[in-house]
C-alpha cells in the first residue's frame, strides 16, 4: 500500500499537476492539504475516474484537506477533536481497508506565524490536541500514521539554512518541542528513518529562487505507529514535482507499507 501526503496549495489552481502526479507514481491512498475549497465545488469527477473514493473536509479559500484512496473508507471524521468552536479545516481521518486495515490521519497544522501572538498560542494549542488523538491512536495498538502538512521543521538539518529560521514559529523551540513530544510516545518519523542525514526537503518557497538554490524545508511528515512502523517497507520524497510547470511550493511525501 502506498499512501502519501501532499499539500496542493489549492486544488483548482495545481490539478492537472496533481493528476499528472497520481497517474506517475500510482499511490493507493494521498492525503492532501490546502485544497483551499468547499467539499461543493471540490472537482470530483478526475479522481473518481481514476478509480478514488475521495473524502474532503473544505473551507472557502482557506485550509481544507481530503483523503483520496483506492480502497474502501471507513469511519471517516472530520475535524480534530478537542475543541468544538475551532471551524479551521485541518484534519480528516479514516480507516483504509486492504488486507490490512490502517488508521490514516490527514492534518494541515497551523503556521502559527507571528510568533508571539494569538496565531501562535492556536498553533501550540493545536499541537496539544494532536498529542492527545496520538495517544488515543497508540491505545489502539493497530496500524495508523499522522501525514501532512506539520508546518514544523523538527531539527536543523531539516533546513538547507536553520538559522534563517530561528525566529519563525515553524522552528522556534517550542515548535519542535511539541513534535518531539509526539515522537517520544513511540511514533516513527518515516522520512528520518529511512532517509537520514540533511539535504531532503519537501517544501521551497517561490520567493529568491529557492528551488532552483535548493534552499528548502522539510517540513511534510508521516509519523507511523509502531504497528505501522513495523509494515514500512519504503519511503520517497518526489522531489523534482517542484520543477514541473504550475508547481505546489510542497512535493508529494510517501511511504509503502506491506498492508
Amino acid at each position: 500500500m502506498k499512501i502519501a501526503t501532499f499539500n496542493i496549495n489549492g486544488i483548482k489552481a495545481r490539478l492537472q499537476a496533481l493528476l499528472d502526479w497520481l497517474d506517475e507514481a500510482a499511490p493507493d491512498v494521498v492525503v492532501l492539504q490546502e485544497i483551499k475549497s468547499v467539499d461543493e465545488t471540490f472537482p470530483r469527477d478526475p479522481f473518481e475516474d481514476r478509480g478514488y473514493n475521495l473524502e474532503t473536509h473544505g473551507q472557502k479559500s482557506f485550509n481544507g484537506v481530503a483523503i483520496l484512496s483506492k480502497l474502501p473508507l471507513e469511519d471517516v471524521r472530520r475535524g480534530l477533536p478537542g475543541d468544538d468552536a475551532d471551524e479551521q479545516a485541518r484534519w480528516i481521518e479514516a480507516t483504509v481497508v486492504g488486507d490490512q486495515a490502517v488508521r490514516i490521519c490527514g492534518l494541515y497544522l497551523p503556521n502559527g506565524n507571528p510568533a508571539p501572538g494569538p496565531k501562535y498560542d492556536y498553533k501550540l494549542s493545536w499541537m496539544a490536541r494532536l498529542k492527545a488523538r496520538a495517544e488515543e491512536l497508540l491505545a489502539a495498538e493497530e496500524p495508523a500514521l499522522m501525514a501532512g502538512d506539520y508546518n514544523v521543521i523538527p531539527q536543523a538539518e531539516d533546513a538547507a539554512h536553520p538559522e534563517r529560521w530561528a525566529e519563525d514559529a515553524l522552528y522556534l523551540y517550542e515548535s519542535r518541542a511539541a513534535f518531539r513530544r509526539i515522537l517520544n510516545m513511540g511514533f516513527t518519523d518515516a522520512v528520518r528513518a529511512r532517509i537520514p542525514g540533511p539535504g531532503h526537503y519537501s517544501f521551497w518557497d517561490y520567493q529568491a529562487r529557492a528551488w532552483e538554490k535548493n534552499d528548502g524545508i522539510r517540513i511534510d511528515h508521516l509519523l507511523l505507529s509502531p504497528q505501522a512502523a513495523d509494515l514500512m517497507t519504503g519511503c520517497g520524497i518526489d522531489s523534482d514535482v517542484r520543477g514541473r510547470e504550475k508547481p505546489s511550493d510542497h512535493v508529494p511525501v510517501w511511504i509503502e507499507l506491506a498492508a
